[in-house]
């Protein structure tokens, strides 16, 4: 690889730049220790001189430290991306607030309370153990577990998404199922084949940051349709359909993420009619899906997939370690997504395709949802009554919803309480994460209801109200 310069760089210089790429992706982060200089020599044939010369170069551009009879390590800093003078709108510059706020979401505190957590509790999915399935999962197929999988994804598994969607009231075939390493997977898909530079599309504001990243990333024009208790503003959605005319609507019909809120069916109505008159398609994620009832309503449904995309995942109900999501749309669409994945990805995991078949296949299923809905309507109720002791404003009240979007009775910044909220070792996630513009001040929070029984939410919330301000 050349240097700026035009001359051919050096193995040490090859090599500092491969590290480099590590700790700017994140895969080595603050604090870790890299890898001994024999390691490195051993691993790659190089002479140890050659190592030592590259970690002196990471060394001089800030990235690690030296720690006399210890090793290398990480230093703590902030991503900086290069941006050419004067091009302020280059994508990746654009996405990397986004991707920070994401990391600062995912990082753990192995002693605090998650109260700002995404997830359900580990124990709510407990009951579906992986390692019941595994022998199952090899019984139906070993030889095509040493293989790539199918272009559109396992069969057997959209065969059983066919049935599962039914229950819903979507009707579908198997050709217009792909399968998909999860629904961020699939949203990616999606932008990728509609989204070019200048895209103009819509998203719910606020709403899923990561969405917002991925369409920044790729270039778009993105514009914030406001979210209310009963979902989006149709009156700002066709608002911005008459003057914007966007190809694209990304929304949440169900258990919105952050607030928590369903979409009645008058405004679903009236979306699904705007889309018709305006050309626009609708992009739906429903990746809590088993957490809601099955009449509940759902856009794809009643526009059948016409002028919806309908995604889905496991994730949530199952697992976020398999990874496996799916997108119902028109079968043409639905074989154009399977060419760019197979571009992309080349294929999906057939494990985890087969391991989620076999535990839908499994009676176990069902009498898992049932205990899982059991439990978030139970811990919603609980939640929202501790919300109204509390005093807090609260967004939207669903008997069952993961999230409550909250406000805090003397608190004008949510960002603020959740520095002063992780002192007590409570984490939080500050409204202004989930906002289309970052840099604003909310006073809204993400609550996880199944985090909020416990007596240490009630002790740290405590010595914050009666600390001084």
């Amino acid at each position: 690889m050349p240097t700026p310069s035009g001359r051919k760089a050096s193995i040490a210089e090859n090599l500092a730049a491969m590290l480099g790429r590590q700790i700017a992706g994140g895969v080595l982060r603050a604090g870790d220790k890299l890898p001994s200089l024999r390691a490195l020599a051993q691993l790659h044939g190089y002479a140890k001189n050659t190592v030592v010369a590259a970690f002196e170069l990471l060394v001089s551009r800030g990235l690690v430290e030296a720690r006399r009879g210890s090793g290398f390590y990480v230093l703590d800093q902030r991503p900086v991306v290069a941006v050419p003078a004067g091009d302020d709108s280059a994508p990746l510059q654009r996405a990397m607030d986004v991707v920070w706020l994401m990391r600062e979401q995912l990082k753990t505190q192995p002693d605090a309370l998650a109260l700002g957590d995404g997830f359900p509790p580990i124990g709510w999915l407990a009951d579906m153990r992986l390692d019941r399935y595994h022998q199952k999962v090899v019984r139906t197929g070993l030889g095509a577990l040493f293989r790539y999988g199918s272009r559109m994804g396992y069969a057997p598994l959209r065969d059983s998404l066919v049935r599962k969607l039914g229950m819903f009231g979507l009707s579908v075939t198997s050709q217009q199922l792909l399968l998909t390493q999860g629904a961020n997977d699939a949203l990616d898909l999606v932008i990728r084949h509609w989204v070019t530079p200048g895209t103009t599309v819509l998203v719910d504001d606020p709403g899923y940051y990561l969405l917002f990243g991925k369409l920044k990333l790729a270039g778009a024009r993105v514009l914030g349709v406001p979210r209310q208790p009963d979902g989006p503003d149709v009156q700002a959605l066709e608002r911005l359909l008459q003057t914007e005319r966007p190809r694209l609507f990304f929304t949440q019909s169900l258990a919105h993420n952050p607030t928590g809120s369903d979409l009645s069916a008058a405004k679903a109505y009236r979306i699904l009619q705007l889309a018709g008159q305006q050309q626009m398609l609708v992009v739906e994620n429903d990746p809590l899906a088993d957490f809601k009832p099955t009449t509940a309503t759902r856009l794809s449904v009643l526009d059948q997939l016409a002028r919806t995309i309908y995604i889905g995942s496991f994730s949530k109900s199952f697992s976020a370690a398999l990874r496996v999501g799916f997108i119902a749309c028109h079968p043409d669409l639905a074989s154009d997504l399977a060419d760019l994945r197979s571009l992309i990805h080349v294929s999906g995991s057939e494990y985890c395709e087969r391991m989620v078949d076999v535990m839908l296949r499994e009676g176990q299923y069902e009498r898992h949802l049932v205990r899982l809905r059991g439990r978030l309507g139970q811990a919603t109720a609980q939640a929202l009554d501790w919300m109204d002791r509390q005093g807090c404003e609260v967004f939207a009240r669903s008997a069952q919803s993961l999230y409550l979007w909250a406000a805090f009775p003397g608190c004008e910044d949510s960002a603020q309480l959740a520095s002063e909220l992780l002192a007590r070792q409570v984490t939080m996630a500050p409204g202004r994460v989930f906002s289309l513009d970052s840099s604003l001040v909310s006073r809204w929070s993400r609550c996880n209801v199944g985090a909020m029984q416990s007596p240490r939410l009630d002790a740290a919330v405590a010595q914050w109200r009666a600390a001084p301000r």
